[in-house]
């Protein structure tokens, strides 16, 4: 597996909060290809539990939300042949909480894209821990143009 993410090898400068290298509070999210899936381990804090030992259900939506938008902006790199995938924003995503997220240990998130276009991709994904699903994910992730406020952003 690389040594680096590929938000910091990307994107190092996004000060997005859940995956952005560059944000101090942020949820530092690091995510690596893992064959067709992309895959990110991560630990949860104590002040990211909704009560003691549990993961706040908002802090559960930004991981996939960002952990899946970078499986659709590496597809779409992968699929087009670029050097550097493109920038990429939500354009509608949805979870299910399944059981309680404990955060006694690390998380680990798993996506893959299910469906693409050349400008867009599908992607559904899960958040697991102690080797049980405790979230799904599904999402649909646009690359953005010229005149967008997310152009270039990285």
């Amino acid at each position: 597996m690389l040594d680096k993410s590929i938000q910091e090898t990307y994107a190092p400068n996004n000060a997005c909060f859940g995956c952005g290298p560059a944000n101090a509070k942020g949820l530092h999210i690091r995510s690596f290809p893992n064959g067709n899936e992309l895959v990110a381990e991560w630990q949860p804090k104590e002040e990211y539990e909704a009560f003691p030992g549990i993961l706040c259900g908002g802090i559960i939506g930004t991981l996939l939300d960002c952990h899946l938008n970078w499986a659709a902006t590496w597809h779409l790199m992968q699929k087009t042949g670029a050097d550097k995938p493109p920038c990429s924003v939500t354009a509608e995503y949805s979870i299910k909480l399944l059981r309680p997220t404990p955060t006694d240990t690390p998380v680990r998130l798993v996506a893959r894209v299910v469906e693409s276009t050349d400008d867009r991709a599908i992607v559904e994904g899960e958040l697991i821990a102690h080797d049980k699903v405790c979230a799904i994910g599904r999402g649909t992730f646009v690359a953005v143009k010229p005149g967008h406020p997310a152009y270039h952003r990285w």
